[in-house]
């Protein structure tokens, strides 16, 4: 894989991670205000509609599983592919795409590596 293929790649990742952080990160601040308290179920969806993570595209995905594969973890993918259900993973619902590529970013890490 080309030096800007892997740039991309990681800049896609990096991106995936940002989302899921934002979103954890407003999902605190509905829960609680300033002083630590817990806030009121009213304020809560109105804080939930400012901010709404992109969705994990088929190309993300696709682009993390084929350099996973490459990189020897063939059967690993092929794994987190049938735990989701799926033969191929164009057969995947999109709406799990956020979380197979959560799952697909710590194949090869498992056992230490550096991805």
């Amino acid at each position: 894989m080309s030096k800007m293929s892997e740039l991309d790649l990681c800049i896609g990742e990096l991106r995936s991670a940002t989302q899921s952080l934002t979103a954890v990160a407003d999902s605190l601040a509905t829960l609680f205000d300033k002083n630590g308290d817990a806030k009121s179920e009213v304020n809560a969806p109105q804080s939930e509609s400012k901010v709404k993570p992109k969705s994990v595209t088929l190309e993300q995905v696709r682009a993390v599983l084929a350099e996973k594969s490459r990189s020897g973890h063939t059967a690993d993918v092929r794994d987190l592919l049938q735990k989701h259900g799926a033969s191929k993973l164009s057969e995947i619902d999109p709406a799990k795409f956020e979380a197979l590529l959560g799952e697909a970013s710590t194949i090869g890490l498992r056992e230490g590596e550096d991805g």
